[in-house]
């Protein structure tokens, strides 16, 4: 397998993971509402006080540490493939904070938000540094699913959900870019999209 595919496969396969991960957690945690809920409740749900609710925790812990490692090892595909240093650092970056989202939950406070925002941010940006990597129409799609999540988070900032909740705005951060890795890695695995 080359870099290419190897960088797809990596990704692909730890969105795909991270998504089923996530919504098994979901259904088994006690009255969970994609509305209401963080995403990151999953993992610890911290607001007066702090309730981990198994085995959902430990299933979106060890699947958000997954997808980070994944990032990584994508990104050094990358790199070795396109030696692009600027997607590569994004990915990394993007990565290191999804692995910090499953070490330090709701429960870490501050530094919760630091990695939280790390993975989103750098996420979205990777998305859209990526379209130079892709031909058309699909360089168009990478950096409107970028904009998107980003937009998203910015809303999300301001808490402006647009009538969404929290947990639903904050999946419109996660969704768009959760959805173009799955996409950019199957673009990468294809052996009909070298140039």
């Amino acid at each position: 397998m080359d870099f290419r595919r190897a960088a797809g496969t990596s990704l692909f396969v730890g969105a795909v993971q991270f998504v089923t991960g996530m919504h098994l957690a979901e259904y088994l945690y006690p009255g969970y509402s994609v509305s209401g809920n963080f995403i990151s409740d999953l993992g610890a749900t911290c607001r007066a006080t702090c309730t981990i609710y198994q085995p959902s925790a430990s299933i979106f812990n060890f699947s958000v540490i997954l997808l980070g490692l994944l990032i990584i090892l994508c990104s050094y595909f990358i790199w070795r493939e396109f030696r692009s240093s600027l997607i590569t650092a994004l990915f990394f970056i993007s990565g290191l904070g999804a692995i910090g989202v499953g070490l330090f939950p709701e429960t870490a406070g501050f530094l919760h938000l630091i990695v939280s925002f790390m993975t989103f941010f750098f996420g979205g940006l990777g998305a859209i540094a990526a379209a130079k990597m892709v031909k058309s129409p699909f360089s168009y799609f990478s950096i409107l699913m970028g904009l998107a999540s980003i937009t998203a988070l910015v809303l999300f900032g301001a808490n402006n959900y647009l009538g969404l909740g929290p947990g639903g705005m904050e999946r419109m951060i996660a969704y768009p870019v959760i959805l173009w890795a799955m996409s950019f890695g199957g673009y990468l695995m294809s052996p009909h999209n070298t140039d």
